[in-house]
């Protein structure tokens, strides 16, 4: 998602925390908003202060009418239900969940009275998390940006770059819900277009570095992800020409044009 974009974004989940609880915050002078996230604060700080600046349009600023309590599992998942249960237990007036679907689901499991916002990669009506998009009901709703149904077309525009055939490799994070459907996706394009499929795991932000060089060792002409948070918290559309150049590859105008950052 471009810059301009996430930004209207995190604006428009700003100003939807800031105008639901209104029952509860007529009971106190400052309204108490609890964010819970299946990673860490760290790649994320650019989404929570544009987070901050949607709730200050609506007249909602930190430190003078109202409180953030965050909670971060580290990307320790099985931590989420205890931490939804610390919002709760603290009464927040609403509970923004960050990026992992596991966030939501740990939260919808926590409580069916305090309103839960979300931003999403996935389908929330895969996971049960309303009943429509039109029509969420209950205490759940939100932003999806149906990443896992735009993985097939970033690999169509990966493979504008790379030879015919050549081996694609993706990083998927095996505890991510998202990530069985993901693969089995992929490997129905891959079957389709003849070419070699590589898979990647990443648990932690620390693994990158290790899946990266397996990949490389397998030979894949390019790597794509699975929607996760803990590559989304990293991600940004760079085009370095001198390196397309070394590897021998030819970049399409179009995709200099989609680009963050082209590198001569």
């Amino acid at each position: 998602m471009p810059d301009l974009r996430r930004r209207e974004f995190i604006t428009l989940l700003g100003g939807a925390a800031a105008a639901w609880p209104l029952a509860a915050r007529a009971q106190r002078s400052t309204s108490v908003i609890g964010v819970l996230g299946g990673s860490s604060l760290v790649g994320l700080e650019n989404r929570m202060a544009n987070f901050r600046r949607g709730l200050a349009e609506t007249g909602y600023v930190e430190g003078r009418n109202l409180t953030i309590e965050s909670r971060w599992a580290e990307e320790q998942y099985d931590r989420l239900p205890t931490l939804a249960k610390e919002l709760v237990d603290r009464r927040v007036d609403v509970i923004f969940a960050v990026g992992a679907v596991r966030s939501v689901l740990a939260a919808k499991a926590a409580t069916s009275a305090i309103p839960i916002v979300f931003e999403l990669g996935s389908d929330p009506l895969e996971f049960g998390l309303v009943q429509s998009l039109n029509r969420p009901g209950g205490n759940v709703t939100g932003v999806s940006t149906f990443g896992r149904e735009l993985l097939a077309k970033r690999t169509e525009v990966l493979r504008e770059l790379i030879p015919k055939n050549g081996a694609i490799g993706l990083l998927v994070n095996p505890q991510n819900p998202n990530t069985r459907p993901s693969l089995s996706e992929m490997q129905t394009l891959a079957n389709a277009g003849g070419w070699p499929l590589l898979v990647g795991e990443v648990n932690t932000v620390s693994d990158l570095g290790r899946a990266f060089a397996k990949l490389a060792e397998q030979r894949a002409r390019g790597i794509v992800h699975a929607t996760d948070v803990i590559f989304s918290s990293l991600r940004k559309l760079v085009i370095n020409l001198k390196t397309a150049t070394a590897l021998g590859l030819e970049v399409p105008p179009i995709l200099l044009a989609r680009a963050d950052e082209v590198i001569e």
